[in-house]
């Protein structure tokens, strides 16, 4: 880039002018110079043109009117943070399953169907990645093959390895009908976490299922729950959050923020 100005040009014209063709970086750093230097780096004629082509969709006029002028480098400013902050790779969480214990209490007015205890590292994983969980042969059976409606009770904590802490996930009531082929779904509302949680912050619900399938023993048709289901799924998409987002959300709850 070659500029000519003439000699008796004044000094702050000059800089005005390049100031045109210097990009938000530059100019940035050249504000940085001198007071007379910010001014003039800093002017709302130079940064508004820079907001609306780097971010088109932000109507910064709206927002600088919003909160009484703020100057344009400064909305820029918070455009390019909060642009850097949506492609940022959430950290890896402190948590993984290993340190955790699923514990899962299912029960009738009149029996108890299920007690489980199960190490993280024990659950049959969902192979599409995602934070949803089985565990296999539960062993509950009911002597009829006649659909029977009873009320059940659902527990679920997550218990930090050595009982450091304790999260309960569900702890609802309803209806199963106990026969074959048929599923007992459950669903709860999770508590929002009270700081950021990266992709999991909001709009979330744990989801528990029995799977019940019959057999036949001394010509006695009977009905077996044979697997239990558990996960977190998200009710923007509904879909399963990854391992990683739901160990993020936990240790929210289990894990002690640093100071």
């Amino acid at each position: 880039m070659s500029l000519n100005f003439p000699i008796t040009t004044p000094p702050w014209e000059v800089l005005a002018l390049v100031a045109h063709y210097l990009d938000p970086k530059t100019l940035a750093i050249a504000s940085c110079v001198c007071k007379s230097w910010f001014i003039s780096m800093s002017s709302d004629h130079l940064w508004k043109p820079i907001c609306n082509t780097h971010f088109p969709n932000l109507h910064f006029t709206d927002l600088g009117e919003q909160v009484h002028h703020v100057p344009y480098h400064r909305l820029y400013g918070i455009g390019h943070t909060a642009a850097k902050r949506r492609v940022q790779t959430p950290c890896k969480p402190k948590l993984s399953l290993n340190n955790l214990i699923f514990s899962i209490n299912i029960r009738t007015k009149s029996s108890n169907i299920v007690t489980i205890a199960k190490p993280g590292e024990e659950l049959i994983f969902d192979p599409n990645g995602v934070f949803k969980f089985d565990v296999d042969n539960v062993n509950y059976e009911c002597s009829s093959m006649v659909a029977v409606l009873e009320d059940v009770k659902i527990t679920w904590n997550v218990v930090l390895s050595g009982w450091k802490g304790v999260f309960t996930m569900m702890d609802c009531e309803g209806k199963v009908s106990f026969s074959p082929g048929a599923e007992g779904w459950f669903s709860e509302e999770l508590p929002s976490p009270g700081c950021c949680s990266g992709a999991v912050a909001s709009g979330v619900v744990a989801d528990l299922k029995l799977g019940f399938c019959s057999r036949r023993e001394s010509g006695v048709g009977k009905v077996k729950v044979d697997k239990v289901s558990v996960g977190i799924l998200s009710i923007v998409n509904w879909r399963y959050v990854s391992v990683d987002d739901g160990l993020r959300y936990l240790q929210h709850f289990l894990v002690p923020c640093d100071d």
